[in-house]
């Protein structure tokens, strides 16, 4: 799982000159919330070129809507969130701010079996899971983090998106950038996947996945397992990359994401004191959460309660540099 708990650190309010005007909307959750809590998943790496935390307490997103390239600015101040954005897709964007803060998750339907869940539930009671209602913009980079170390995948959607997106619009001084579209995707040269380090496999699963990509979009409307049923009609796209997708497309509850290298040492080790737990074990444990075993993966991600490392790191590659 490349989201330890999915949490980003979110820099408490300073003051900062204003950046120019864009379009607003306030809301008031009717709970606490952690924007870093919330938001931390979507962030793919501390270099996200889509995706920066700023002094006065501020997350910045870039996204490729429906309507067009659209930055979001987030604010907590108080009770009152206050959302702000620029570029064609701000209006799309503002219209869904209360599904990206989880305003149609249920927190309160999630019921702890285990002591330390619980303790990592009562410690965090601003965790709400995202609904972004983009799916190709969470399948991609899933797409690249496939069999390759984080920072591997990291750097090769930095390197993608800086290259073949676009500025992000409003004010980000150019340190924003929209990924790219899917016929851009189409059009990236061989020799320029090679060089962000993705391997011919992932390339090629990136290219069916683009050529269909208003199909996949249209999984957004489904439920989560059925939209999850449609990305994997896409050779190349598994259990694990259509959870991830998923989780954060759809603030899906129950997706719990299979095949990961870590997390299911992780769960059992948690839950039994058995850091060689598999799959089959992981999701044994996780049965007392059906309904919600992705929500309870993340807090029990978030209770840090992890095996020492005993195993090698998976070897880093840089297929680039051949």
């Amino acid at each position: 799982m490349t989201v330890r708990g999915g949490q980003v650190a979110v820099p408490g309010s300073v003051p900062r000159p204003a950046p120019a005007p864009g379009r607003v909307r306030t809301w008031v959750p009717d709970g606490p919330l952690d924007l870093g809590l919330v938001l931390g998943p979507l962030r793919r790496g501390p270099a996200d070129p889509t995706f920066r935390t700023t002094p006065d307490g501020s997350v910045w997103r870039a996204s490729l809507t429906p309507a067009g390239p659209g930055t979001l600015r987030v604010a907590v101040r108080g009770a009152e969130v206050r959302g702000e954005a620029w570029g064609p897709g701000a209006e799309w964007l503002l219209d869904r701010l209360p599904e990206l803060l989880g305003a149609a998750d249920d927190p309160a339907a999630f019921e702890p079996r285990h002591r330390l869940v619980a303790v990592a539930r009562h410690r965090r009671p601003g965790l709400r899971l995202t609904r972004t209602g983009l799916v190709l913009e969470s399948l991609l980079p899933s797409i690249l983090e496939q069999k390759v170390t984080t920072d591997e995948a990291y750097r090769a959607w930095r390197l993608l998106v800086r290259k073949f997106g676009e500025p992000a619009p409003g004010p980000v001084d150019g340190r924003m950038w929209v990924m790219p579209a899917p016929r851009t995707w189409a059009l990236v040269p061989s020799w320029e996947w090679h060089r962000a380090g993705v391997d011919d496999k992932r390339a090629s699963t990136v290219l069916r996945a683009v050529r269909v990509a208003a199909r996949l979009e249209e999984a957004v409307g489904m439920q989560p397992r059925d939209a999850q049923a449609r990305l994997e009609l896409v050779p190349g796209i598994g259990p694990w990359t259509s959870a991830e997708t998923v989780q954060r497309s759809h603030g899906a509850p129950d997706a719990v994401t299979v095949g990961d290298l870590h997390l299911p040492g992780i769960v059992g080790w948690a839950l039994a004191g058995d850091r060689h737990a598999d799959d089959a074990v992981m999701l044994k444990l996780l049965e007392p959460y059906a309904g919600q075993r992705h929500r309870a993966a993340r807090l029990i991600l978030l209770g840090g309660r992890t095996p020492a490392r005993r195993a090698p790191k998976m070897p880093h590659w840089d297929i680039g540099r051949l």
